[in-house]
């Protein structure tokens, strides 16, 4: 079998007896030790000067990461990916800026990481590539004659052509995009997006089985949930329920109802309009004062980037506001952690609550939503409060899905959460594990990796009938 290349940003860190820090990591390394093959990226180190990748060799996969310089930091990184194409494709243009030097950067860590992966690649490899920071990948192996099939999948969604139109190089990001044999995006939506960017600017067509002709070449563009294993995370989620914050945690809770809610501190997640409804459930539900807090956990992310650090400001200043407004002296309303936890004791949590707080303003799909379901003992599930605008929504029918724009609902559907009997409670956690069962993480695996194959076979078959054809016509 053919060795599969995996290609991020980051190259998750493992250590020997600990699980990988997410579900995805989790799922890329069972891939990457059924077939053996590479994990090629960023180490997360800033080095001095430019050099080969580092090799760690664990069993049948190989580690290849590599350093950025301060430059390429802040150009590729910084910049272009987390200051351009982040906040346009989560729709927050007014947060989006554009410089042609931090474009430039992005463009030469692309080349350069290209060059430096061709000369691990062998003839008969599967490249599959994640995320927004690698979108001209694909091309720049194309320019240097990498022939491999090679695969794409955005983690974020894509947004509708008026907004990307936003972004100045948007064409040629869309082009280099075609340069790969498999497209993937979360959601139906998103896949939309892609396909009437190329179809209403005149660029290619679709046709029904999801092929895209554009620029030249022919590509397969289609939606891949990411899926989570619910099984295993129910069996974390009960193991750890005695660790020792959990069982801090419950102490402290006493009779009151948590309302738990975990992201990392991003502009795209809703979090000060989240704490905001729960402030109005707060003001238009008295009988709740007392006898429910929300448990707000939001790691730090890109805290050296201004934007960020505000966006920290004014959520420690909401939480401060409404606590000083409601707070009892035996009860906070607001809990605010800006800290991180190990992911099973967060699914013990998620356990321990009775409401699911995922309302993100733009979301890719949110697999804290299905792991918030996938955590609940089914014979007291907790309810999820979950927004119209995460790719999760379209997957997880028992959900009370809210627009995360309005208050008013939000604090209403906290209401009901708060107040669902257990009938329907059981019920609509039902409705979602079945198929969070029947789409698991390794589902979207080889779904993925299997049309990334057949399209490899397609063209291997279509390039030696060519030849065939060019030798019979004497050429």
């Amino acid at each position: 079998m053919s060795r599969l290349i995996v290609v991020s940003n980051r190259v998750a860190p493992t250590q020997e007896g600990r699980p990988a820090a997410g579900g995805l990591a989790i799922g890329v390394l069972d891939a990457l030790k059924e077939t053996g093959g590479v994990w090629f990226g960023w180490s997360g180190e800033i080095v001095s000067e430019a050099a080969p990748p580092v090799i760690d060799q664990q069993d049948s996969v190989t580690y290849a990461t590599v350093g950025l310089t301060k430059r390429d930091y802040d150009q590729y990184y910084r910049g272009f990916s987390n200051a351009t194409l982040w906040p346009a494709f989560h729709y927050r243009n007014d947060l989006a800026r554009f410089d042609r030097q931090e474009y430039a950067g992005y463009l030469r860590v692309n080349v350069t990481l290209a060059k430096q992966l061709k000369a691990l690649l062998e003839p008969d490899d599967i490249v599959w590539v994640h995320d927004y920071h690698l979108l001209p990948f694909a091309r720049c192996l194309r320019d240097i004659g990498v022939t491999n099939p090679i695969g794409f999948f955005l983690h974020i969604p894509f947004p509708v052509p008026e907004m990307l139109r936003t972004v100045p190089p948007h064409e040629e990001l869309v082009k280099c995009m075609c340069s790969y044999d498999v497209v993937g995006f979360q959601t139906e939506a998103d896949r939309q997006s892609f396909v009437d960017y190329i179809e209403r600017g005149g660029h290619g067509s679709t046709s029904d089985d999801g092929i895209v002709h554009a620029y030249d070449r022919f590509l397969k563009v289609a939606a891949y949930p990411i899926g989570i294993y619910p099984d295993s995370i129910a069996k974390a989620a009960a193991q750890f329920a005695d660790r020792k914050v959990v069982k801090s945690l419950r102490d402290s809770m006493r009779d009151r109802k948590l309302i738990m809610s975990v992201d990392r501190l991003d502009y795209s997640k809703g979090l000060v309009e989240r704490f905001q409804a729960f402030e109005r459930l707060l003001q238009n539900a008295p009988g709740w004062h007392g006898r429910v807090s929300l448990v707000q956990i939001a790691p730090p992310t890109r805290s050296d980037v201004q934007t960020y650090q505000r966006i920290r400001q004014n959520l420690e200043g909401e939480a401060g506001r409404i606590n000083g407004r409601f707070a009892q002296l035996d009860w906070t309303p607001i809990q605010y952690l800006n800290r991180k936890y190990e992911r099973n004791v967060l699914m013990a949590l998620f356990r321990l609550s009775q409401v699911g707080y995922v309302t993100p303003l733009r979301d890719g799909m949110n697999l804290v939503a299905k792991e918030y379901v996938a955590s609940q003992d089914p014979e007291d599930p907790g309810v999820l409060v979950l927004s119209q605008f995460a790719g999760a929504a379209e997957q997880l029918p028992g959900a009370l899905v809210v627009n995360p724009f309005d208050l008013s609902q939000m604090a209403e559907a906290l209401e009901r959460a708060l107040s669902m009997p257990l009938a329907e409670r059981q019920a609509r956690h039902a409705d979602m594990m079945g198929p969070l069962r029947e789409n698991n993480l390794s589902v979207w695996r080889d779904t993925f990796l299997g049309d990334l194959r057949r399209v490899a076979n397609a063209s291997s078959v279509t390039a030696k009938a060519v030849k065939l054809a060019d030798a019979t016509a004497g050429r």
